[in-house]
């Protein structure tokens, strides 16, 4: 099991205020991480910091926006500085926006695209300035079952979960070579924050259950072992590949 074991690593997770983010944070933190939770509300963010340091965890807090390179690298810069090397980033950061094509406006696709694509490019750039010359590190780009099937009314979230596949490789491309293992990390449909109107929308929650083998939502803390395997030294030899954790709908029509 040491294998699984953080002990001594720093991970930095994008959009960990609440959601996802907060818990795969906990996840890693659980596994004997340092965490660095990030988020724009910075009230929200003092908050869940302060959460999990109470509930034992080594926890701090940056507050930054994802689409400002310029907030990032000063962000990253400091945090190598003052907490320490990350050794792992989980880009988690995302928004969703529900409108058909024909009523979707550029800016709404530019606004989905540049939060959900574009942010994790910045942010692993910034990263890679200094895991690439140390020759380690870990990166998990988190998509959707969106990365890989279509849905109507989100074309603009498909697209940018279907960019981060290929940004996954990319970087995987170029880094690996370096001692960089990329992967993606793509949920299903989860029970969170952001979901509670489609979890009490029968007729879509039906669908939710026939669609998926397993018959049902996921439980966010499903995603946790996944995200603790791809941050590891377990997963060392893994690299490029988006690990789907969405009960089976995306291996069945």
């Amino acid at each position: 099991m040491d294998l699984f074991d953080l002990t001594g690593r720093t991970a930095l997770v994008t959009g960990s205020s609440r959601g996802i983010g907060r818990t795969l944070a906990e996840g890693l933190a659980g596994a004997g991480a340092r965490v660095v939770l990030n988020g724009t509300d910075e009230s929200r963010l003092e908050r869940a910091v302060a959460e999990c340091r109470e509930a034992g965890m080594d926890a701090h807090g940056r507050a930054f926006d994802v689409t400002d390179s310029a907030a990032i690298d000063a962000a990253v810069d400091a945090l190598e500085s003052d907490i320490g090397p990350i050794d792992v980033l989980v880009n988690n950061a995302g928004i969703q926006r529900r409108v058909p094509v024909l009523k979707c406006d550029d800016a709404t696709f530019d606004e989905v695209m540049s939060v959900n694509a574009g942010s994790m490019f910045r942010v692993s750039r910034a990263v890679g300035r200094h895991m690439v010359p140390r020759g380690r590190g870990k990166i998990v780009n988190v998509g959707s079952v969106q990365s890989a099937l279509g849905r109507p009314s989100i074309t603009p979230y498909a697209a940018s979960k279907g960019a981060v596949v290929m940004l996954t490789r990319n970087l995987c491309a170029e880094w690996g070579p370096s001692g960089i293992q990329v992967n993606g990390l793509c949920p299903g449909y989860f029970r969170t924050e952001l979901t509670k109107a489609l979890v009490a929308d029968e007729r879509f929650s039906a669908w939710v259950g026939d669609r998926t083998p397993a018959g049902r939502w996921g439980e966010v803390g499903e995603l946790v072992g996944a995200a603790v395997f791809l941050a590891s030294a377990a997963s060392n030899f893994v690299n490029g590949h988006m690990l789907y954790v969405d009960g089976g709908m995306s291996a069945v029509v």
